[in-house]
């Protein structure tokens, strides 16, 4: 999470933006999260909640708001995947990147073992979220697979963080402080949900393979 001084200048230059502006700085933040790995300096998901606040003003539409994130997040991280695919190992010598190399490591390990599911779940990780595209391009995850994992995140978290800051309007300050305890939940909800259906799934598979078993 940000520091709080910058939250708060960052809040207060996009608050007092005309309504147009508002639309294309969300946008352009949350596109260059990770097309041009911006959220090492500033989450896309600040823009979005800050967004949200302002939609709640009357100033923006907050469907039109979350059409465009998602829409933003969709095109940044397909730009992503493909800077990856073919950047990404020049990309990683670099010095930002050797700064982070444990964590580098557990996400390339965890896009192996995972694969669609962990590029699902990276959405609601600052970190993972501006690297994730890139790493999975370059695995040589098959961009179909990339595509309808990274877009079913991004639908969820771009209406939900656009809808979290419309709701919670003049208490901006409170829901960015615990906007990381609202990505986890939904993500333990969801996790629960698809290990549930896994499960029940290898248990029909192997109930399937005793029955015709001699």
């Amino acid at each position: 999470m940000l520091d709080a001084s910058i939250t708060t200048f960052f809040i207060n230059k996009i608050e007092s933006l005309p309504s147009g502006l508002v639309y294309t700085v969300v946008a352009l933040l949350v596109f260059g999260e990770a097309a041009i790995f911006l959220g090492f300096v500033l989450p896309g998901e600040t823009s979005v909640i800050v967004g949200g606040v302002v939609a709640s003003q009357g100033r923006v539409n907050i469907v039109a708001l979350c059409v465009l994130v998602v829409v933003a997040a969709i095109v940044g991280d397909t730009v992503g995947y493909f800077v990856g695919e073919r950047w990404g190992q020049r990309i990683l010598q670099s010095r930002p990147f050797r700064k982070r190399q444990d964590d580098l490591d557990r996400a390339i390990q965890g896009l192996r073992v995972r694969g669609p599911m962990y590029v699902f779940a990276a959405r609601f990780t600052a970190f993972l979220r501006a690297v994730m595209p890139g790493l999975a391009g370059m695995s040589g995850m098959q961009y179909r697979r990339f595509f309808v994992a990274n877009a079913s995140g991004a639908i969820l978290w771009g209406v939900a963080f656009s809808l979290l800051g419309y709701f919670a309007g003049s208490e901006l300050t409170r829901i960015e402080h615990y906007s990381n305890w609202f990505a986890i939940g939904v993500l333990v909800v969801l996790l629960a949900v698809i290990g549930t259906i896994y499960l029940r799934r290898r248990q029909r598979d192997l109930r399937a393979k005793d029955d015709v078993t001699p």
